[in-house]
């Protein structure tokens, strides 16, 4: 599967941004989908998670009540509502593809079985 990120951008703090990744393929239902952030410097860390169905979503604590992940299995696009934006959430937003099937949020964070990445796409949230 190929992974296109989009919808990056530069928001003030306090204000929202829509990620969008649109993926190729026709087993993407099959794929639990994840957004990662990496900032200047540091790792690359898990912000957010939904299962195959998009029954199930997972998040980092400190995007938690913040963020809405999404997905539409018919447009082949996993989404990421930001809300709220903060200085600290300034990072490059990749989203991945995992064939695992996370039964909570430890799971969901580990990054080992993502295997497919997208370009990612830049956020800055200025102060």
């Amino acid at each position: 599967v190929q992974l296109q990120a989009s919808g990056g951008g530069l928001v003030q703090a306090g204000g929202s941004l829509r990620l969008s990744c649109a993926a190729s393929g026709r087993t993407f239902s099959s794929y639990t989908m994840g957004w990662f952030r990496q900032a200047p410097g540091k790792e690359r860390e898990f912000v957010a998670a939904v299962s195959w169905s998009g029954g199930s979503t997972y998040y980092a604590d400190s995007v938690k009540g913040r963020f809405t992940i999404s997905r539409d299995n018919a447009k082949n696009t996993v989404y990421l509502q930001m809300n709220s934006l903060k200085p600290e959430d300034t990072a490059i937003y990749y989203c991945a593809a995992s064939w695992a099937s996370p039964t909570g949020t430890a799971q969901a964070m580990d990054i080992r079985p993502y295997r497919y990445w997208g370009q990612g796409t830049q956020v800055t949230v200025s102060s």
